[in-house]
């Protein structure tokens, strides 16, 4: 008899422990939902068009059809899920073009993440094309590590790596394969 005890308490000591596990896994999910704070943009913005002055001269214009704004988390961010166009302003109003289909601008970092279809063109008629640019505002230069393609009056070059001054006077470029006329 004693045999028959023995199976008889391993089924009802297994359905307890199975109704245990899932009585303790739903509480946990419960638990998961409680500590859950949802990550969403404290403010999101149609048809943005910024304008950003400095002493009276407007030097930067930011044209985006999308603007979320996540300033209220602890690395705040500014995201163009839609794209940007910007056209920055220097001293001399002369003026340099940017246009990506992404971008994301780091609060702390005072850094700019162009992505996707990233060209910028100048007055006089320099342009660079690439998939990935960024933008330290701050020191007013971009780079990249990404292939690009550079344009000006006196030919193409393409390459990987590169990085210059908003104003194209500066340029450190890597890897670079193309024809380019030099002054003689």
């Amino acid at each position: 008899m004693p045999l028959l005890k023995k199976y008889i308490i391993f089924p009802v000591v297994t359905a307890f422990a199975v109704t245990l596990f899932f009585g303790c896994e739903s509480n946990f999910k419960e638990v998961q939902k409680i500590n859950f704070s949802e990550f969403v943009p404290s403010g999101d913005a149609d048809n943005v068009n910024l304008k950003y002055t400095d002493s009276g001269l407007i030097k930067a214009i930011l044209v985006s059809p999308k603007m979320l704004d996540f300033s209220s988390v602890d690395f705040s961010f500014t995201e163009f899920p839609k794209g940007i166009d910007v056209t920055l302003y220097d001293n001399k109003a002369k003026k340099t073009f940017i246009t990506s289909n992404y971008a994301v601008s780091y609060t702390k970092t005072s850094i700019i993440d162009l992505q996707g279809k990233v060209k910028i063109k100048s007055e006089n008629g320099q342009t660079l094309e690439t998939e990935q640019l960024y933008y330290d505002q701050k020191n007013e230069w971009f780079f990249t590590e990404k292939k690009f393609k550079f344009t000006d009056l006196k030919g193409a070059s393409n390459g990987q790596g590169i990085d210059f001054s908003k104003d194209f006077k500066v340029i450190n470029s890597q890897r670079i394969t193309g024809e380019i006329q030099t002054a003689d």
